[in-house]
């Protein structure tokens, strides 16, 4: 503020003490309110004025003329040391604050006379001490937080980052906007304004749930011991995407626990998938676990008509509910179907937490019991970044916060190809990072893209689209990874490196993502927490096996190529484009080769695979993969349908208008009615790869679906050969 030609220094001195004494007139004529004696009478006490920081700065005036004017009953006064000592020496103890009262109020009339409003003076007063005392209580938690990450180093996963100078120039600044605009503390506050003011803050109660299960871990205990006692061999979760991602990665993670039984997943409508798991269980020795947040997901509701039907042709019906528990939310229709059906346990999820940020709860915990870890360990480790990521630690410090800015400003800048590189031990975790970072950014034409599971390459097949993120096992690290992650660094790409100790300290980065997620959504600019584009394909599901039911066919289709037992199908806008581009040739590489084309710079191919995910068709599909990001230099991505629909299927549909896709379906070798149903596990595979294909040509996706007969095997390599022939 501008002081001089105004008012002098000792004019500003006097209104101060003016300004002071009618405040404490004011005071008291409240105190002696006939509403507050009555309030005196009942015990309540007052609360004092404070007068902070009397120290005089001008040594033109008493060192002490603050103390001495600000005396009076029911105040405190923060003098400094120094002061403190300097009246105890001179000053004129004297009960001053009530006197004067006239002058004082001359005082503040001449000052408003002289053009001068004390609101205006008071408010930006008191915005700049709220500024300074921000300051130095961000300066002490830093410096706490210093203190704190030294004494937990050993037990916090470490995180590195090295990034281009104008890359890590965003970076910092949006990490000073996040400190300087206290949106940790409103992401922690669940405040909705820091995503779009929609209904964030109902989505966010997976901020508090370690503490939670840390207060309520006997059901899980009890579970464990359950399945000991009672001899299970397996335990087998009938789940979709953030059902049964996460207890995927805790048994590809942590094998089989001794004295446990082991731990199968099924999350796919493919029959051979079925019948394998199927062939794999003793059915009267295996606890089946039915998991579905909603209770409504097709997959997991027919998942349990399947088992429960075969577990009643083996132990009777009286038994069978007794080898099945659900996890749902409470009042969800999988809990009546429960409670109906006489299931050992129900464990209720928190409504407030969405599937892919459930991690930590009871969809990921109740398979992690039944299978032998040891949840407290799992849980106390991944507390430990609960708390580094909390309202308290600075933005440049907090672990989460951090990745999430350089996720959300390298999104901004076009590297929205989040290339996840994961050490052998942990190597799941990029599967439900895939549906974590996927399915919460990719809408509204924005978000990320993350690229899981892609063979190493040189720096020279990769563009400028992209962020690689390392996740190195530090007791089994793999040399190849860390070479080629020295070489990206050397030639400039975006690196960010998290060192994990040990397996149980994979939650804290359930927990670490879950707050990136949420916080590169905000910079992005979209709602961290919803899938609009999801149901989108559900709903033309449901209407092809309603269609199927009534028929007992799919409806027909025509392909625009048919050769070598493979057809190629595509809506009528993509066939135009390809056919206008192969003119007169009649060869499925020319077809290959004019869909290939569509690729440009920034773009990414997606093989979205409708078949059975043995590790022969993983080994031809990656294989397929890496021929094309060779050739193209663009990001590649593989999903196995119909999993993937609940997983990076919102991205592809919602997200940036730059995927290239090749479906790929099959004729099944073998098929399985649904028990209570008119349709097959096949016929809904089936639904599904139609209805995902529909919303893609819906939404304007260059898209192309490649059918390839019963021998899938032979199929993906003539695929292979036609696409080397192109490219």
């Amino acid at each position: 503020m501008q002081r001089s030609g105004i008012c002098s220094k000792a004019c500003w001195v006097k209104v101060a003490i003016a300004n002071a004494k009618l405040t404490y007139q004011r005071y008291q004529t409240l105190c002696q309110s006939s509403r507050w004696q009555n309030l005196a009478s009942q015990g309540a006490q007052t609360q004092r004025l404070l007068w902070a920081s009397t120290g005089t700065k001008n040594p033109q005036y008493s060192d002490v003329r603050y103390v001495e004017e600000l005396i009076g009953a029911d105040t405190v006064n923060t003098i400094p040391p120094a002061t403190l000592a300097a009246f105890r020496d001179h000053g004129q103890p004297k009960l001053g604050l009530g006197e004067g009262l006239e002058d004082a109020q001359s005082v503040l009339l001449n000052f408003q006379q002289a053009g001068i409003s004390l609101q205006q003076t008071t408010d930006q007063l008191l915005a700049d001490g709220v500024t300074l005392f921000k300051q130095a209580f961000d300066q002490l938690l830093s410096a706490i937080e210093s203190k704190r990450a030294d004494m937990l180093e050993a037990q916090l996963d470490r995180f590195a980052y090295q990034l281009p100078e104008a890359l890590n120039a965003a970076v910092q600044a949006s990490l000073d906007d996040w400190q300087t605009g206290g949106k940790t503390r409103r992401l922690w506050a669940q405040d909705a304004t820091l995503w779009t003011g929609s209904d964030e803050n109902q989505w966010l109660g997976w901020l508090g749930i370690t503490e939670d299960q840390l207060a309520h871990l006997e059901p899980l205990q009890q579970l464990a011991q359950d399945v000991q006692d009672l001899g299970f061999t397996h335990v087998l979760l009938l789940g979709m995407g953030g059902s049964s991602l996460c207890p995927e990665v805790m048994k590809l993670t942590f094998g089989k626990v001794a004295g446990f039984p082991e731990l199968l997943v099924l999350d796919s409508t493919d029959p051979a998938q079925i019948k394998a798991i199927a062939s794999q269980i003793d059915f009267t020795r295996t606890l089946f676990i039915v998991s579905s947040k909603s209770g409504n997901t097709l997959e997991p509701n027919i998942f349990k008509q399947y088992f429960f039907d075969r577990v009643q042709q083996v132990v009777g019906a009286e038994s069978a509910g007794n080898r099945f528990i659900a996890v749902t939310d409470p009042g969800s229709k999988l809990r009546h179907i429960a409670e109906g059906d006489d299931f050992r346990h129900g464990f209720f999820g928190v409504p407030s937490i969405g599937g892919r940020y459930s991690a930590l709860s009871n969809f990921g915990m109740v398979p992690a019991a039944a299978m032998g870890v040891d949840v407290v360990q799992f849980l106390d480790a991944a507390e430990v970044m609960v708390h580094s990521c909390a309202p308290s630690v600075p933005a440049k410090e907090n672990p989460g916060v951090v990745l999430g800015n350089i996720l959300g400003v390298l999104a901004t800048q076009g590297r929205d190809k989040v290339t996840l590189i994961t050490s052998p031990g942990i190597a799941d975790l990029g599967a439900w990072l895939e549906q974590l970072l996927a399915e919460s950014t990719g809408k509204d034409g924005k978000g990320l893209i993350p690229i899981d599971q892609e063979p190493l390459g040189t720096p020279a097949v990769y563009g400028n689209d992209r962020l690689f993120v390392y996740i190195r096992l530090e007791a089994a690290p793999d040399p190849m990874q860390d070479a080629t992650i020295a070489a990206l660094e050397q030639a400039g790409q975006p690196v960010v490196r998290i060192t994990v100790a040990e397996p149980y300290q994979i939650g804290q980065e359930f927990f670490r993502w879950e707050i990136a997620t949420a916080v590169a959504g905000s910079i992005i600019g979209i709602n961290a927490f919803n899938q609009p584009d999801v149901e989108a394909s559900k709903v033309v599901t449901r209407q092809l096996t309603e269609a199927y039911e009534k028929t007992g066919t799919l409806p027909p289709e025509t392909p625009i190529f048919i050769a070598d037992d493979i057809q190629l199908f595509t809506d009528s806008q993509n066939a135009a484009v390809l056919t206008a581009a192969v003119g007169n040739s009649q060869l499925l590489a020319s077809y290959l080769k004019a869909h290939l084309d569509r690729v440009k710079s920034g773009d990414y191919v997606a093989l979205l695979a409708y078949v059975d995910r043995t590790i022969v068709y993983q080994i031809q599909l990656q294989t397929l993969r890496e021929t094309i990001r060779n050739a193209k230099q663009v990001a590649t991505c593989l999903g196995f349908g119909p999993r993937f629909l609940h997983s990076t299927g919102q991205a592809y549909k919602g997200g940036p208008n730059s995927g290239v896709f090749i479906q790929i379906t099959c004729d099944d070798a073998m098929d399985i009615w649904v028990p209570q149903q008119n349709y097959t596990f096949g016929v809904v595979k089936a639904a599904q790869a139609r209805g995902d294909f529909q919303v893609l040509a819906e939404r304007d996706r260059r898209a192309l679906r490649i059918h390839l007969g019963r021998d899938v095997q032979a199929g993906l390599a003539t695929l292979q050969m036609a696409i080397e022939q192109i490219l």
